[in-house]
């Protein structure tokens, strides 16, 4: 532990940030193409591609509420684990991992009985309509059957990343994903099994994530031991897993909520084919975004040990290469959104109206992309020092504060052209807000340093006198 304290101290920022940050961007690109070649391989089906790529686009809402499970578990479970095993607690470790394991099986359970009984009504709800309903629903009852295993692969990435093994965790994934992909293929053009071949290879590729991840444990692999008396649930143990996972959960719940109120107002100014475009801009624009994520990951301990030591230069300097790197990316993806749309788009569908309105809709959402990285990375590098509340309220700016006013008030004077127009604006607002705090933050290392320097040259003199 002191020599890897010592290189985040001393070895160059920018050999740390690519070391660090490669194994994180393959682990976030990764899990961004399950969603990404579903879409791919069901916009393609011949015939039916463009309503049931809109059916799809429905079933974000109820995806994002199963992730959001997945990671309240997944993340509340892996650090209160590393909690437990820094104290020396390895016991209370491996009850927090059995009743993690639990909890997945439990809430899985619950959601996939709730989801199929009350499917019709949420899927209206959501914004389906009777074109696209019955695809929205071949798609969503296999997924619901398999929650479980959804739940498991995402929460176990977590667990066992969390445990020191992250590239078993991206190994994994990338199993997970590669065979999702095979599958699609088989299923959808092969076997002509349409919409619901995609949702059962989705299934089957989580499942071979899930007892991958089960194996890890099972073979008595890992630091925490899987045993069966640690399955029974214990509430105080419950509750410290749901504390810490509350945050990732509710932010993923919101993004649900965004993509209802997208939904709503898309079927509303564009009807279900507006529905569809979304479904593959959002998909298009994830390509971009998961990369800077596994960038900011990367981020995190180099600027949290550097700020904890008082060396905020290197701090400074981590935050200027990751606002540089991840600005390049999407300078990069917003100049190729803008003027060559269609080499993206077209690989989610060829039909002339959904794809000449999914290009009109996605050089209009991504008009501020150069900008996201100031916001995305900035949110993370306050987080990294300890300020939390700060970071929270940066985080929600961009997604709830300014977004969902934007995606309500636009669209009644622009009508679709608002709801392609509201992110951008939430983007450029995030920005200048966030680049405001950073530079008031930076600026007090300055004024720090000043007074370092004189408590160092006042113990020098007490010295000298002594």
């Amino acid at each position: 532990m002191d020599r890897k304290e010592n290189v985040l101290g001393t070895e160059s920022i920018g050999k740390l940030l690519i070391k660090y940050s490669i194994p994180a961007i393959i682990a976030m690109m990764v899990n961004a193409l399950y969603n990404v070649v579903d879409r791919m391989f069901i916009g393609n089906i011949p015939g039916v591609g463009p309503m049931a790529i809109a059916g799809l686009g429905v079933t974000m809402p109820v995806m994002s509420i199963i992730m959001a499970f997945g990671t309240l578990i997944g993340i509340g479970a892996a650090t209160n684990i590393s909690i437990k095993l820094g104290q020396g607690r390895k016991d209370k470790a491996e009850r927090i991992l059995g009743n993690a394991i639990a909890l997945l099986v439990v809430i899985g359970l619950i959601l996939a009985v709730i989801g199929i009984v009350f499917l019709d009504k949420i899927l209206m709800s959501f914004g389906a309509s009777e074109g696209t309903l019955q695809y929205a629903k071949a798609y969503l009852n296999i997924i619901l059957l398999g929650t479980v295993f959804g739940l498991m692969s995402m929460a176990f990435g977590n667990l066992i990343r969390g445990d020191g093994n992250p590239k078993l965790s991206a190994i994994i994934m990338a199993i997970g994903c590669g065979t999702n992909i095979i599958l699609d293929a088989v299923f959808i053009f092969v076997f002509g099994m349409g919409i619901q071949g995609a949702a059962i290879a989705t299934v089957i590729a989580q499942a071979i994530s899930s007892i991958l991840g089960l194996a890890y444990y099972l073979k008595r692999k890992s630091t925490v031991e899987f045993k069966k008396v640690n399955l029974k649930l214990d509430i105080p143990v419950v509750k410290t897993i749901f504390a810490i996972g509350m945050a990732p959960f509710a932010m993923q719940l919101t993004n649900s909520l965004i993509q209802v109120l997208n939904n709503t107002a898309l079927k509303t100014y564009g009807g279900d084919i507006a529905i569809g475009a979304m479904a593959t801009i959002v998909s298009i624009n994830m390509i971009f975004v998961m990369p800077a994520f596994g960038f900011v990951q990367a981020m995190q301990p180099i600027v949290g040990y550097n700020y904890g030591a008082k060396k905020y230069d290197r701090a400074k300097k981590t935050l200027m290469l990751s606002i540089i790197a991840t600005t390049v990316v999407f300078a990069l993806g917003g100049l190729v959104i803008q003027f060559a749309p269609e080499l993206l788009v077209g690989m989610f569908n060829k039909d002339p109206e959904l794809m000449g309105l999914t290009v009109n809709g996605i050089k209009k959402y991504a008009i501020a992309m150069p900008l996201i990285g100031i916001p995305i990375v900035g949110t993370n590098y306050i987080q990294s020092i300890g300020k939390a509340k700060v970071a929270m309220v940066l985080s929600l700016l961009r997604q709830v504060i300014v977004l969902i006013p934007m995606i309500m008030i636009l669209p009644k004077f622009l009508e679709l052209d608002g709801v392609w127009f509201a992110q951008p604006t939430a983007d450029t607002v995030a920005a200048l807000i966030t680049a405001m705090v950073l530079i008031k933050e930076v600026k007090k290392y300055a004024a720090h340093k000043k007074v370092e320097t004189v408590e160092i040259e006042e113990e020098e003199l007490e010295e000298e006198a002594v």
